[in-house]
């Protein structure tokens, strides 16, 4: 709750932090403290009154707020001129000394009284200035005086003066400008414009967005986001990028941002049921077309000039600003965001991302506390999970235009200053073997390996650490399966990218169960889904996470052969030997039943030799054999298949692969006639389905066309390949390589003609 409340200001808090909150609407002046002596002036006297505040913010249409280091710097200022009016020091020096030199110190206490009731209140830049000035005039008249009383007294004018001008020089402004300031008239205020910049944004915003681009920084990367803009800036003596946005919205005209104020106040008043929020796309649709309703009242009524294509575009702002979530929604636009942080207390600091290209990266964006609220309340709504004291964490997930990101949310009194959010961002597209040999996560042989795997129904686990790439492999191997196989998904917080599986054809069903984290609730428990799925035919099951009482019920199934397809799903472990730690000993499942697991597949980040930049690569792909009764590690139960050389930056293959000695392998050849006995013809197909992946990212590349590997393509070309396969099949009577892939390229070929055109 506000307190320290007075007429046309007041004091807030958000967190820890004490904000100075002036309502300058009434103003005929900007309230800019670097452009206005008065505005300056004003600060300064409310500062002597609250020395706590750590953050100014003006409102005057929009807000325009002084972040902490300005505001501390403004303090330093106040805290001299508080100094010197409440102890009288200056003056009361001087004044033992008028009567008895009444005309000289009458001229200079004026001249005390300019410099420290006026001047060091609205420009103490000026004030610093015109002291020195006054020292070096006031020691060559001292030095020229032959009065010793005169003398006397200009000795002590000249204490003050050194006085009032060592308190500034030690000031944090002046340390800032010192060596600037030759040639500086008094009054001049270009000066503060280099100290003193508000964050300006939308009266509609909470969150705070430093839009002015640093002076210092260097330019690393610059592109556009559907809404917004993006440059990454290299600071001096900072480990961490600056990733600055500038958004949609902060380039509305005059016109455009009173339409969206008048919108917004109209649209606050419209309540949603709760019900509504079970439905987050209609509920966003439902506010957009009755916000672009309203706009285009309100557009007629003001004769306001605004076309269509406008109109649309402010009707997204107003929802993003109603039932959406701001400029989280900008920053999940962005493909190369993968991570994205919001610590407590929020107020107090920024936004922080992990970025594709460039790693952790600290935003120009501040949440405010009615943000973390806000956001907390929808995600309760959307997701129909508590979040209170009794159940201080939330996994639910968000999804946007063009995104999707599972949220985690921290309450009290697991995070004892207020909320905290993680939101892992997710492609609105599934992933593809062919992207991540683009990007070097993978080699093309280790995607043909997995394609070869993947046709033959080998039970699969993606491991690895958090942020390695687990789930985005998962979706991968998905796009692997073919669309004439049934799949089930299960998942308690929603990061498989079902929706879009669906739209290329495939036959998915998904399943949503309780999290781990909920001891109860009307969500059914995950090892019951999985004996569910179990009911609903023959079908590839694909586990988000495997980390609770689902692992038993799952493994009790494929040991039973109850699956007759793929089975993957991801699960956390730096090796294979730490993924059979925590199936068997955290996760409670016997070891003679872990033998189902087939192939453990391991995804990690590599670091850079100074530390500063992370690369997601597949390290190992390792084969669970069957022989060992209790400790694999021991007893060789595990054998790889392909492992990465970190000098050359690849995935490469083992011997033991190159000579035949994969019993999983030979398993899925035991059920091909074609395969059966013979390792060459099986190891050929393995390398034919690495050069079609290697040479889709080449044609790719070469014709720039990189939707080519995109899901919906790489699931045609997957089709394709096996059609081409099936009629070699037919006609020949073996699956003869060279022709499937020469086959395969002409189709490749023919297609990328067909979409040029």
């Amino acid at each position: 709750m506000p307190s320290g409340q007075k007429e046309g200001y007041e004091v807030i808090y958000e967190g820890s932090e004490a904000i100075l909150r002036i309502n300058a609407n009434s103003w005929s002046y900007s309230p800019s403290i670097e452009d206005s002596a008065l505005v300056m002036g004003f600060i300064i006297d409310r500062l002597v009154e609250m020395p706590g505040v750590s953050r100014i913010m003006f409102n005057q249409r929009r807000n325009f707020t002084y972040e902490y280091d300005q505001t501390q710097m403004l303090l330093q200022v106040s805290q001299v001129y508080n100094h010197l009016v409440k102890t009288k020091k200056v003056l009361s020096i001087l004044t033992g000394f008028q009567e008895e030199y009444g005309a000289f110190f009458g001229e200079k206490l004026g001249t005390l009284q300019y410099l420290v009731y006026n001047l060091l209140r609205t420009d103490p830049i000026g004030c610093y200035v015109e002291a020195k000035r006054l020292l070096r005039e006031e020691k060559i008249n001292f030095e020229k005086e032959t009065n010793p009383n005169i003398a006397e007294a200009r000795k002590k004018f000249l204490e003050v003066l050194l006085y009032v001008y060592s308190l500034l020089d030690n000031t944090r402004m002046i340390s800032l400008v010192r060596d600037k300031l030759d040639g500086h008239s008094v009054g001049d205020r270009g000066v503060y414009k280099n100290l003193l910049r508000a964050v300006i944004t939308p009266d509609f915003m909470f969150t705070r967005l430093m839009a002015e681009q640093p002076l210092n920084g260097e330019q690393v990367d610059l592109y556009k986001v559907k809404d917004g803009v993006v440059t990454l800036f290299k600071i001096p003596g900072q480990i961490r990028l600056l990733y600055h946005l500038n958004p949609e919205e902060f380039n509305l005209n005059e016109d455009e941002y009173n339409l969206i104020e008048l919108a917004r106040n109209v649209l606050g008043e419209h309540k949603p049921r709760e019900e509504e929020f079970l439905e987050p796309s209609r509920l966003r649709n439902t506010f957009y077309n009755i916000g672009k309703d309203l706009l285009n009242e309100l557009i007629q009524s003001k004769g306001y000039d605004i076309n269509y294509e406008r109109l649309d575009e402010l009707a997204k702002i107003l929802v993003r600003y109603t039932v959406g979530f701001g400029l989280i929604e900008i920053l999940m636009q962005d493909e190369k965001v993968q991570d994205i942080v919001v610590n407590s207390p929020i107020g107090s600091t920024p936004m922080f991302i992990v970025h594709q290209d460039f790693g952790e990266c600290v935003t120009n964006i501040v949440p405010s506390r009615d943000d973390a609220e806000s956001w907390a309340t929808k995600f309760r709504l959307f997701s129909g999970r508590p979040l209170d004291e009794a159940n201080p964490v939330l996994d639910t997930e968000l999804i946007v235009n063009g995104a999707r990101g599972r949220v985690s949310v921290m309450g009290t009194p697991l995070s004892p200053t207020g909320l905290a959010y993680a939101i892992r961002r997710h492609r609105d597209k599934p992933w593809t073997l062919p992207l991540f040999i683009s990007n070097k996560m993978i080699s093309p042989l280790g995607a043909g390996l997995i394609s070869f795997l993947v046709d033959g129904a080998r039970t699969i686990l993606v491991a690895g650490t958090r942020s390695s790439g687990k789930t985005s492999l998962l979706g991968a191997i998905m796009v692997e399966i073919m669309r004439k196989y049934r799949m089930i998904t299960l998942e308690d917080t929603l990061e498989i990218p079902v929706d879009s599986l669906r739209k290329l054809g495939y036959n998915i069903q998904h399943m949503k169960v309780r999290s781990a984290l909920m001891a109860g609730g009307v969500e059914v428990g995950a090892d019951e889904g999985i004996r569910t799925s179990l009911r609903f035919g023959d079908s590839s099951l694909i586990i988000g996470e495997v980390r609770s009482t689902e692992a038993r019920a799952l493994y009790e199934a494929m040991r039973i052969g109850a699956l007759a397809n793929v089975v993957a799903g991801t699960i956390h472990g730096a090796d294979p030997y730490s993924v059979f730690d925590r199936v068997v000993n955290d996760l409670g499942v016997p070891r003679t039943s872990f033998k189902a697991t087939d192939v453990i597949i391991v995804a990690n980040p590599v670091t850079s030799a100074d530390g500063l930049r992370k690369y997601r690569r597949v390290l190992q792909i390792t084969e669970v054999r069957k022989h060992w009764q209790e400790d694999p590690l021991k007893e060789a139960g595990f054998m790889d298949l392909m492992r990465y050389d970190v000098k050359k930056d690849i995935l490469e293959t083992t011997s033991d692969l190159k000579n035949g000695e994969s019993d999983v392998i030979k398993a899925v050849a035991a059920n091909v006639r074609e395969w059966v006995g013979n390792w060459d013809a099986i190891w050929e197909n393995i390398i034919l389905r690495a050069k079609i992946k290697e040479a889709l990212v080449e044609y790719a590349n070469k014709a720039n066309m990189l939707d080519l590997l995109e899901a919906d393509f790489v699931v045609k070309s997957n089709d394709m390949f096996h059609i081409i396969s099936e009629k070699i099949r037919e006609e020949s009577g073996s699956l003869d390589s060279k022709r499937i892939y020469f086959d395969w390229r002409e189709w490749l070929k023919r297609e990328i003609k067909l979409q040029k055109v």
